[in-house]
C-alpha cells in the first residue's frame, strides 16, 4: 500500500501496490502494522457495506461524537463515487475545509478519515458499492450530520444529487 498525504493533516488516500501475473494480480488492501508505522489508526473493529443501485446517489456528511468518534478506511469495491472529508477538528489549521478523492473499483483506491472528520460521498456510477473498514462500531444516539450543501464547507461537488435521503437534507448548518 502506498500512503498519500492530503491538504487535511490526518486524511491519507491510501492506495493498492498489485502484484501482477499471468493470473491476475493481488494486492494487500489492510495490514493494522502498515497502517500503524504510517500514523494511523486501526480499522479492523467493524465493516460496513454500502450498496447504491443509482448514480447521483449521496450519502453524508456523517460521523460519531465522543466517545465513539471514529476513524474509517472507505474503498469502493463496485463503480466510482466522489468521496469526501471534512476536517471538524477545533483547533485544527484545516478546521471546516474538505477534501475529496474519486475511489474507482477499478483502481482499489481507499480514503482514509481520521476521527474528528465528517464523511460523505456521491455515487458516480449505477451500482456502486462502498465498503467501509471502522475503528469503533456504531453506536445509537451518538450519530451527528451536516448537510451536503453547507455553507460552512462549500464542498465543490461533481453534480448535484439525484438521490438523498430526509435526513440528510434535514441537518442543521454546522454550528461548530
Amino acid at each position: 500500500m502506498r500512503f498519500v498525504p492530503t491538504p487535511l493533516p490526518g486524511v491519507v488516500a491510501v492506495e493498492l501496490e498489485p502484484h501482477a501475473d499471468a493470473r491476475g494480480s493481488f494486492a494487500r488492501a489492510y495490514c493494522e502494522d502498515e497502517f500503524h508505522a504510517a500514523g494511523l489508526a486501526p480499522v479492523g473493529v467493524q465493516c460496513n457495506l454500502s450498496a447504491n443501485p443509482q448514480h447521483g446517489t449521496l450519502r453524508g456528511l456523517h460521523w460519531q461524537a465522543d466517545p465513539a468518534a471514529e476513524a474509517k478506511l472507505v474503498r469502493c469495491v463496485r463503480g466510482r463515487a466522489f468521496d469526501v472529508a471534512v476536517d471538524l477538528r477545533p483547533g485544527s489549521p484545516t478546521f471546516r475545509r474538505w477534501h475529496a478523492v474519486e475511489l474507482d473499483s477499478g483502481r482499489g483506491n481507499a480514503l482514509y478519515v481520521p476521527e474528528g472528520c465528517a464523511h460523505g460521498f456521491l455515487t458516480l456510477a449505477d451500482d456502486t458499492v462502498l465498503f467501509y473498514q471502522m475503528s469503533v462500531p456504531y453506536r445509537p444516539g451518538l450519530e451527528r450530520g451536516a448537510r451536503w450543501d453547507d455553507p460552512a464547507f462549500a464542498i465543490a461537488w461533481p453534480e448535484a444529487p439525484r438521490h438523498i435521503a430526509p435526513r440528510d437534507v434535514a441537518w442543521p448548518d454546522f454550528a461548530g
